[in-house]
């Protein structure tokens, strides 16, 4: 974060937002009256489960080993959510809450901060999960993990208040409209066959290309959302069908699961190492580097699973295979 391009704000500002970073500031340090070296070593331990390295390899065991429909749904929201995400604080460009008094900064982000990019994934994961598995338990268990995340940003000095509320407000938005929406654009994706799903998914890999600053989001879901419907009309995969007759096993799963990240890790290191010796290219390279990891994660290791016997094709998919 390029730390004089901030919008400062002093006191010399007099003004509303001042004083609303000074209320931020006050309820911070209140909370970090509770601070002790233990404590904040968990809490800069457990915010991780606010960030896509906690998510996406969870979203890969979902669509992998429980079911590739929700699996995908994750991944679009995730990735869709991150990009809104990085976007907004590129727009807004505000401090954090250890740029205006460092004596409250447990950590260190490279980005700007409002909104809070872990606060809003945590709602554009657990929310969803709770309403596919549709148990109470996990609803209430969605609610206290979104809720600890977000204080463990504020505990940290990573964030004001206000960063995590328009974190949920932005969050609450994209979720609600893509519930509104679902339902119709999948139906018109799958009535368009390939050939609209793989113009849909280039168009809106440009716009988050042509708008965000981070070249990995367009790829990734560039690769991902074309694997998938590559895999869908070319050698369907199910996550739970049968495979000679029998559910698969733990071990079938857990084999899988290693195969497909041990895929990632090829791909994101030995590409990666590739990639990087054309610098004048770096910006390409990186959107062809997660190109390549969201393609292998939605085609590559199925295509893998079905040809070694760890995977089933999913009866009646194909050209005009149901998402739902």
């Amino acid at each position: 974060m390029n730390q004089d391009s901030i919008v400062h704000i002093t006191s010399a500002d007099s003004s509303p937002v001042y004083e609303l970073y000074q209320w931020g500031l006050e309820l911070i340090k209140t909370i970090q009256t509770i601070e002790n070296p233990f404590l904040t070593a968990v809490m800069q331990i457990l915010t991780v489960g606010g960030s896509p390295y906690f998510y996406l390899p969870v979203i890969l065991l979902v669509f992998w080993c429980v079911d590739e429909k929700q699996g995908l749904r994750l991944g679009v929201l995730i990735l869709l959510s991150t990009w809104v995400n990085g976007t907004c604080k590129t727009l807004l460009k505000q401090p954090r809450p250890y740029t205006l008094d460092p004596s409250v900064g447990r950590g260190f982000e490279s980005s700007y901060g409002i909104p809070s990019g872990h606060a809003q994934m945590s709602l554009s994961f657990w929310i969803p999960l709770a309403v596919w598995i549709r148990k109470t338990a996990v609803w209430i268990g969605a609610v206290l993990i979104i809720l600890f995340i977000s204080f463990t940003r504020l505990y940290l000095g990573l964030h004001f208040p206000t960063d995590i509320l328009a974190a949920w407000l932005v969050g609450g938005g994209i979720l609600g409209l893509y519930y509104l929406t679902q339902g119709p654009l999948e139906k018109a994706l799958v009535r368009g066959g390939t050939r609209l799903q793989m113009i849909s998914v280039a168009l809106i890999a440009l716009t988050m290309n042509a708008l965000g600053t981070d070249p990995r989001l367009g790829g990734i879901f560039l690769g991902f959302g074309t694997g998938y419907s590559l895999m869908l009309s070319r050698f369907p995969f199910s996550a739970q069908g049968p495979i000679r007759g029998k559910k698969p096993g733990f071990l079938v799963l857990a084999a899988r699961y290693g195969l497909g990240i041990v895929g990632i890790a090829l791909i994101y290191q030995g590409l990666g190492l590739i990639l990087s010796w054309g610098m004048a290219l770096y910006e390409l390279g990186r959107f062809l580097h997660y190109g390549v990891l969201g393609f292998w994660a939605s085609a590559g290791a199925p295509w893998l699973f079905l040809h070694l016997g760890l995977g089933a094709g999913s009866k009646g998919a194909g050209e005009e295979g149901e998402i739902n």
